[in-house]
């Protein structure tokens, strides 16, 4: 634990609460002080949902501290199952309620006595994982948990869906832009004649559990949150699972390729006479997935032409730095570098339990690779490196603003924005096609730039004199600010930058016209 004012990844009980809420009928309880439950205002905010956040506070105050819970959890879990009648009632602990100790195990057996709901605890370490690894385990320990319940009972039988069909595991509520991939992962599967059997959590009932293994093969579009669910499917019931994410028109391609494989594999092991059967089979091996590939890469999404342009070939060799989750940040990177052919400085995580995967997949797009979850490193690194363009989370777009460097957001952790009500998925081949805008607009158009400041346009704006380091207090005179908004707005920033690099270096406190000449000739030099 540690004090912060910024977070890439919560606290673990956040994605416990996300992942329970966004099951349907599911309700969470958080055994927190005031303080501590933020997450009903924060979800009701940015997802825009009708419905009340199914999360309930039990407080932590100076009573519980002075004599411990007692009865207060067991009775606000009896109250909320009498009043919201829903199918599951998941107790969770925060870091700071963590603290006391208490058997929370117990209050939850206490309570499934007088409950008609069933009620577990999250298996979470609070003190070890993050919000991304604490949901992951959740949505894991709750598929086990009715997975379990169903095969006790005498007629619970596995049956595969007649024609081929897949779960997808990993969209819940307060994810990147994941309704919109969800919309997109449909659509792909519908072309490819694959049904989609369930979608967990976001929407998904829990007496429907059961019917995960019904399905032909799993996917997980995000490493960060469904993979453990696949790994226990896989084990249990051989089911095979896919988790390459169709970012990017190589890595759909692969998608689509592996689907291909898996669909095969499966039509060839059936032996049977069944009429239904028999054309599944048909259809899978007269399918021409490679044709499909072809159309979808050349009509369906314009980011393959449009990459080859002379718009996009501008773009060719400028640096830029990546920094998100795991999967967000290394497709992108992959695809600014093979795509696009845009240099990638630095490519980062803040996923640190997920590193070597990430260096993996990195390795050879990038010059050099961040691993951190301290923000200061990775705004240091982005001063240091004066890139074209950042592609990251909010807080590199906060960055990039403070430094003049334009940022194009492509991860989580989510702001309103990342909330749009047109659709904008970052997957599938309409996805290729909002990357490629993105990546596009986020750079600053010089020309475009130095006209607006010529004729009176958006970059009339006073120069702003702060920098991301505190060491050396810095500061312009009159005459000094009026000879910088002379200059073209695209290169401002990057004359700016050089010119208080020199005055650091030369220890001169007051940046004049005179100096500014001086820093010039030594860059030049």
């Amino acid at each position: 634990m540690k004090l912060a004012y910024w977070m890439y990844a919560g606290p673990a009980h956040i994605g416990t609460l996300r992942v329970a809420s966004s099951f349907k009928n599911v309700h969470a309880i958080m055994h927190a002080p005031l303080g501590d439950d933020y997450f009903n205002v924060m979800r009701s905010m940015l997802e825009r949902e009708r419905d009340f956040t199914p999360v309930t506070a039990s407080i932590v105050d100076r009573h519980v501290l002075a004599r411990g819970s007692q009865e207060k959890v067991i009775d606000n879990i009896i109250r909320k199952d009498k009043e919201e009648h829903p199918d599951l009632i998941v107790l969770t602990p925060t870091c700071t309620s963590s603290i006391l100790q208490e058997d929370l195990q117990n209050f939850v057996n206490r309570a499934s006595m007088d409950s008609k709901s069933d009620v577990i605890l999250a298996d979470v370490n609070h003190y070890r994982v993050n919000e991304f690894q604490a949901a992951d385990r959740t949505l894991e320990q709750i598929v086990r948990f009715y997975i379990e319940k169903a095969k006790k009972q005498p007629n619970f039988h596995i049956k595969k869906t007649q024609k081929p069909s897949a779960n997808i595991l990993g969209i819940f509520t307060l994810g990147f832009h994941h309704q919109h991939d969800c919309r997109e992962l449909k659509r792909m599967l519908n072309d490819l004649g694959i049904e989609v059997n369930e979608v967990i959590p976001e929407g998904g009932s829990i007496s429907n559990l059961k019917k995960l293994p019904e399905a032909w093969f799993n996917l997980v579009p995000y490493r960060e949150v469904g993979l453990m669910t696949a790994v226990y499917l896989e084990k249990e019931f051989k089911m095979p699972y896919i988790s390459i994410t169709p970012m990017g028109i190589i890595d759909i391609a692969s998608w689509i390729n592996e689907i291909e494989k898996i669909l095969k594999k499966i039509t060839q092991e059936q032996q049977t006479k069944d009429v239904m059967v028999k054309e599944t089979q048909n259809f899978i091996q007269n399918f021409n997935f490679k044709n499909y590939i072809n159309q979808q890469t050349r009509f369906v999404s314009q980011a393959a032409w449009f990459s080859r342009s002379i718009d996009c070939q501008n773009l060719t060799g400028k640096k830029v730095v990546v920094f998100g989750d795991a999967t967000h940040a290394a497709q992108i990177t992959k695809i600014l570098s093979r795509e696009f052919g845009i240099h990638v400085s630095c490519a980062g995580t803040y996923c640190k339990h997920d590193a070597d995967w990430f260096r993996e997949q990195v390795l050879g797009f990038c010059d050099q690779i961040l691993i951190t979850d301290d923000h200061t490193q990775v705004g240091d690194m982005i001063a240091r490196m004066e890139p074209s363009a950042i592609f990251g989370t909010q807080m590199e777009r906060h960055v990039g603003k403070r430094l003049d460097i334009p940022c194009g957001v492509i991860s989580a952790p989510v702001h309103i924005q990342n909330f749009p009500l047109g659709y904008r998925p970052f997957l599938g081949y309409e996805g290729t096609n909002q990357i490629a805008d993105l990546v596009y607009n986020s750079f600053t158009l010089g020309m475009e730039d130095h006209l607006l400041t010529i004729f009176g346009g958006h970059d009339t704006k006073e120069v702003i004199t702060k920098s991301l380091s505190t060491e050396v207090d810095l500061s312009w005179s009159d005459d000094g600010l009026k000879e910088l908004n002379k200059i073209p707005g695209f290169v401002r920033g990057k004359v700016k930058r050089n010119t208080e690099k020199f005055a650091r270096q030369e220890g001169i406190y007051n940046i004049t016209v005179e100096v500014m000449f001086a820093a010039k000739e030594a860059f030049s030099a």
